[in-house]
């Protein structure tokens, strides 16, 4: 049975609301795929009946698990390779001249889906990077789901997770096998600073930040989402610090306190002067 109009119609400004992501006409198929799971687990018939509970109860404890079904969590350890030789070769190395004197970094994978971009950044500085072995290197991880949040806190992955982009070095060196599962060393872990966050709304007090990773995001949000989220990130932003977005994504047109630039194959972006 397919989505009624004003059932999608009510649907896209309900997630709208709380999350801040414009789901765009003709996506009624996605939006019953994600939310029959939902509905099904509450013993509901379809995804009509789903939502007609939460036009019934829009604060109730649905809005969570709805919401959370139609955020999109696709990532991979050391995903697109060229930001992470970017940033071995001469990102961090330039940073660790600016920050000699704190001997601090402080990284921000900022919709960080189930851990993998932030515990690819933690193997990168413990291997590529001697230089930072005896630094304070934060990376503090936030996403908008719970369940991605609770999952990179327990840095528990599947054979299947583990084969997407991980040398097999350093599954041998980092994880340690648990049944099924592959479990990230404590070493890593404890360079992690995991929370909750929606982009959208209001952030709590973070440190500056030397780099943050804001990849494939932006594209789930409308033009003033993008630009509100970009006016934050410049002012979370150190003097020097590199802003890395999806290839896809630009900060061209949307605010003009960034500047392009580009090293070893990577395209990132700096404050504008």
């Amino acid at each position: 049975m397919s989505l009624a109009p004003d059932d999608f119609d009510f649907f896209r400004g309900y997630l709208r609301e709380r999350s801040a992501i414009a789901l765009e006409q003709g996506k009624e198929y996605l939006v019953e795929t994600r939310l029959l799971p939902v509905a099904r687990k509450e013993g509901l018939a379809s995804v009509g009946a789903l939502i007609r509970r939460l036009r019934e109860e829009p604060h109730g404890r649905l809005q969570l698990p709805v919401v959370e079904a139609l955020t999109t969590n696709e990532t991979s350890f050391f995903r697109d390779w060229k930001p992470f030789e970017a940033l071995r070769s001469v990102l961090l190395p330039e940073a660790s001249v600016r920050r000699s004197a704190e001997k601090r970094l402080d990284v921000w994978s900022a919709a960080c889906s189930t851990g993998q971009e932030a515990y690819s950044v933690a193997m990168l500085v413990r291997e590529r990077l001697p230089l930072l072995s005896a630094w304070d290197v934060q990376i503090h991880c936030t996403d908008l789901s719970q369940e991605m949040v609770l999952r990179t806190r327990a840095g528990r992955y599947t054979q299947l997770e583990v084969n997407r982009g991980l040398p097999a070095p350093l599954l041998v060196k980092y994880f340690r096998q648990e049944g099924a599962d592959w479990v990230v060393a404590e070493e890593l872990r404890q360079r992690l600073r995991v929370s909750q966050l929606n982009l959208a709304g209001p952030w709590p007090a973070f440190p500056q930040m030397d780099v943050v990773l804001l990849r494939n995001v932006l594209i789930y949000f409308d033009l003033p989402t993008r630009r509100s989220i970009l006016d934050k990130v410049r002012r979370q932003l150190r003097p020097g610090g590199v802003l890395f977005l999806g290839s896809a994504e630009t900060t061209v047109g949307i605010h003009e306190g960034f500047r392009r630039d580009e090293c070893a194959g990577a395209t990132y972006f700096r404050l504008a002067a």
